[in-house]
């Protein structure tokens, strides 16, 4: 057996070649955002970068675990194949949350739940930096023994080296350069990381094919294939037991606990882990991409681990017992077969395995860390006070450079006190129990309305405390840093307080016994002070939000929702504000954005309402966090607590809805009555009872609660009734708009529309339209491209209403333009005969299913959850009147390919029009 070994400045010449490569990626990935070209905003970017969860743990423990312990290596991966199975109603409802909330974090997630405290916040922060430097020093110590194994050979190994010659520690501080540069160069965290994700994607894709390599390798390379490794597995005794699976992995009966106990660990930690939250929540670009996820990412990780169990066996049969740590068989069996560039080609794979969970994991800890902690104290530092006049946004991203670089730092000092203590899997679990005492305040926060910020807070810290005491510090013993006395007969001798035989219970192994206790502890807690005392009035609305996400973002959004905030804010505090945590220019344009959307003629004469404090504070969650917004905006805006009576208002909403629609079906008789003359009567009724009801329901409670709000405060200060009265003024009018498209509809079909006929410019009429929704193009950062004939094209027809064609399908394609890249154009064209007007979008495209269905009467493409509000009366009333002008109109549309919905009309013939005129 020929044992060879690669020059050190080899390898790290490849290794720093392989680094620059991703810097190169994530560069090229951030040019393409600001251009407006994403390369992330697809599903299969997504899932790749899910692969982040696959690190050195993956390419190198599990090997060992599985040399250890056979099929013992299976339970962290199928969890997160189990975890998957719900994806689309646990990940994508945490997905619509975080993008509602601008969720930085999962320690933001939490605390926004709970009412936005900080102390949770802090609370959780600390339990992912704690609980996450035991994976960054398995990472690192991964790295460092991948290192010795190709540049000394296999065999034993030289002593570690002085702190200044030891790679590790190298490349910590060049993975925190890599995080610095792309991972705090927006401070707005809410934002995509879009080079990140990029450069973890395509580590996704380095890290299986090099696995998969190796393993191809040792399978057919030096066996003869599965059946071959299997067999001659046969043959040594001590390698028997490793084949079946009715014995767990110390070699006794199968231990059902301990196997369950690993399963759900590995479901929480997909979820939980920083690392995964960041870009399975945080970096999402669209929650549809969660459905490829579902099946792709377990293909993923199914493929990763085809050849664990050959590697670990192939490399016990050729090496002798202990002559070789399981854990380096990727790297050592090839070495000791000379195969040089494979062995160098798999390093590479379990350095890509190791850096993007170093990227990922400390970019989300440094948000964290910046928001939850260091934020929170420095507001409550008088001499911090009397400095935040000036622009905060350069000391916020040092602080979170800082945090990377202290991080890393951290993790690599575990490494040097505990890595030789430790194999790989064991400093894993050790990070995904810590993480797991997440699980019940998350989960039960989005299901469940009666979880509290007491019960939340009480129950992660003393699930904490007894991950502390069971696990963190029996690993800090067995490491010899401090005396394992207490291990074996409990503090002061105090055997039932044993950290791993707590309570007398030594049935069960030390892992499963500490997730055992710290789960009952922090559920325990959770569940119990939350049934002991009721939610506060801030708990209970945040809760709304978070169990009720969907049904809050249905309709009109979160944007068109009365918001209940009570208070005084003045324009100048709150743009102020807003300047000092988000840069002057990012600043201007977030005002300038408002002042359009809501009309103001400037800002300067934007009213400072509680609609503009809440789109504030949820703008400024995005760089510091909910908690720390919170604590902003109260201190900029003088807010009056809310009630228990406003969150009942707002609990007893799907009831009042409910009410409406069926007071609205005993209204059926009179709107059957009131349009007898109507075509097709049977089916305008129940589109109108299915589609409108939907659409009434969210104006008719807005100005219901309203109203009774200002029934009941008859002092109410004449600046609140205003713009209680605006609203309500605004609601009617979206009202009145569907009444008078259904009216309009039914004059039209009825033959009783009036319509003016004269000679027009089609020309003009178009150019007109494009010119009247242009701020609708601007709005969504598209460009409308107008492709019109020389001279005017006349013809006799009623301007109005073909004025009303044009806008209704411009408005339609400004609705459906992508996120970025936005484009439309409007042609005119002459055919013999016929004036031919087309309105072509780069848009989702009309699925084929509603192509034949698209001009019914309320009937729209699409998912009614994603999809753009809309009555569906538009396309029904336009093709009407283009029909009375003796024209036609027509769709060309390919899903993903965009629309291209078009008119004609007859050059000299108006006398369906005309007749029409005259009746």
């Amino acid at each position: 057996m020929t044992s060879a070994a690669i020059s050190a400045p080899l390898v790290l010449t490849v290794s720093g070649l392989y680094l620059l490569t991703l810097f190169a990626i994530a560069a090229f990935a951030d040019r393409r955002a600001a251009q407006g070209r994403s390369v992330i905003g697809n599903a299969w970017i997504y899932t790749l970068s899910l692969g982040v969860y696959c690190t050195a743990w993956t390419y190198f423990g599990s090997v060992g675990r599985a040399a250890a312990g056979g099929v013992w290596f299976l339970p962290i991966y199928l969890g997160p194949m189990l975890a998957m199975l719900v994806a689309w109603i646990v990940l994508r409802k945490m997905i619509r949350i975080a993008q509602s909330h601008r969720i930085t974090s999962i320690a933001d997630f939490i605390a926004s739940r709970y009412g936005k405290s900080p102390a949770l916040a802090a609370l959780a922060t600390v339990i992912a930096v704690v609980g996450v430097v035991p994976y960054i020093a398995l990472q690192l110590k991964a790295v460092s023994a991948g290192y010795q194994i190709l540049t000394h050979g296999p065999g034993p190994q030289e002593e570690a080296l002085v702190w200044w010659r030891d790679g590790a520690l190298m490349v910590a501080l060049a993975l925190a350069a890599f995080a610095i540069l792309f991972g705090t160069r927006h401070l707005d965290s809410a934002e995509r990381h879009e080079g990140m994700v990029a450069a973890i994607a395509f580590e996704s894709v380095v890290k299986l094919v090099a696995f998969l390599a190796a393993g191809a390798f040792v399978t057919w390379g030096l066996f003869g294939g599965m059946a071959d490794i299997w067999a001659r597995a046969k043959e040594l005794p001590g390698l028997t037991d490793l084949l079946r699976i009715d014995r767990g992995a110390g070699g006794a009966g199968f231990p059902y606990a301990e196997w369950f106990g690993m399963t759900l660990l590995a479901m929480f930690s997909v979820l939980l882990l920083p690392r995964q939250f960041q870009m399975m929540v945080v970096e999402c670009v669209d929650e549809r991409h969660v459905k490829r996820a579902a099946w792709a990412f377990p293909a993923y990780l199914l493929a990763i681990n085809i050849f664990v169990l050959p590697i670990a066996l192939g490399g016990l049969v050729l090496f002798s017992p202990g002559a070789m740590d399981p854990e380096t068989f990727v790297l050592s069996l090839p070495l000791s077969q000379g195969a040089t560039a494979l062995a160098l080609f798999a390093y590479l794979g379990g350095l890509s395995a190791a850096t993007g969970m170093l990227i990922v994991e400390t970019v989300a800890i440094s948000t964290m860390v910046c928001n939850d902690l260091v934020m929170p104290a420095l507001l409550r530092q008088p001499w911090f006070g009397a400095r935040t006049g000036g622009d905060l946004t350069r000391l916020l991203l040092n602080i979170r450079r800082a945090a990377i670089v202290g991080v890393l730092l951290l993790g690599y000092l575990y490494f040097q006190i505990a890595g030789d203590a430790y194999a790989l899997v064991s400093i894993g679990l050790i990070s995904f129990a810590a993480v797991a005492q997440f699980a019940p305040a998350l989960l039960g926060g989005i299901y469940w309305r009666g979880g509290t910020l007491r019960g939340a807070f009480a129950g992660m810290a003393g699930g904490f405390l007894v991950w502390i005491w069971t696990l963190m510090l029996p690993s800090v013993a067995k490491s010899g840093w401090i005396s394992d006395g207490f291990l074996l007969h409990g503090p002061f001798g105090i055997g039932w307080l044993a950290p791993e035989s707590l309570f007398g219970l030594t049935a069960l192994d030390p892992l499963s016994h500490s997730l055992f206790w710290s789960l009952l502890v922090n559920i325990s807690l959770y569940a119990g002070l939350s049934l002991a005392r009721a939610p506060s009035a801030r708990e209970a609305s945040q809760a709304l939000l978070f169990v009720e996400v969907f049904a809050q973002d249905s309709g009109q959004g979160r944007e068109q929702a009365p918001i209940f905030w009570r208070g005084r804010a003045r324009l100048e505090d709150l743009t102020g504000l807003a300047a000092r945590l988000l840069g002057p220019e990012q600043s201007r344009r977030f005002f300038e954005d408002y002042a359009r959307e809501t009309r103001a003629p400037s800002v300067a004469e934007i009213r400072a309402d509680a609609r503009l404090v809440d789109r504030v504070e949820r703008r400024l969650a995005g760089v510091v966090g909910s908690a720390s917004a919170r604590v902003l905006i109260s201190k900029a805006a003088q807010e009056s607590p809310l009630g228990i009576e406003d969150v009942m208002e707002i609990v007893g909403e799907a009831s009042e809805v409910r009410a409406y629609a069926r007071a609205l079906e005993k209204a059926g008789a009179e709107l059957r009555e009131a349009n007898e003359r109507l075509k097709s009567l049977d089916q305008m009724k129940d589109d109108f009872m299915s589609s409108v009801t939907h659409e009434l329901r969210t104006p008719l409670t807005s100005i219901r609660a309203l109203s009774e709000l200002m029934l009941d405060a008859p002092d109410m200060e004449e600046p609140e009734r205003e713009e209680f009265l605006g609203i309500i003024v605004s609601e009617s009018e979206r009202l009145g708009r569907l009444v008078n498209q259904v009216l309009d509809l039914a004059k039209i079909e009825s033959g009783h529309a009036e319509w003016r006929i004269v000679e027009m410019d089609l020309r003009k009429l178009v150019s007109d339209a494009g010119r009247s929704t242009a701020e609708l193009f601007h709005q969504k950062n598209a460009e409308l491209i107008l492709t019109l004939p020389e001279g005017p094209r006349l013809l006799r027809a009623d301007p109005d209403r073909l004025t009303q064609v044009m806008v209704n399908l411009l408005s339609n394609a400004a609705k459906f333009m992508p996120e970025t890249g936005g484009r439309a154009e409007a042609v005119l064209r002459e055919e013999p005969g016929w004036f031919v007007v087309e309105i072509k979008d780069n848009g989702p495209g009309v699925p084929l299913a509603d192509q034949a269905t698209i001009f019914e009467k309320f009937r729209q493409a699409g998912d009614a959850l994603t999809r753009p509000p809309g009555t569906g009366l538009g396309l029904p009333i336009s093709r009407e009147i283009v029909e009375r002008f003796g024209g036609s109109m027509g769709l060309v549309s390919q899903p993903g390919q965009g629309s291209c919905f078009s008119f004609r009309l007859p050059v000299g013939r108006e006398e369906a029009a005309r007749n029409d005129s005259n009746s």
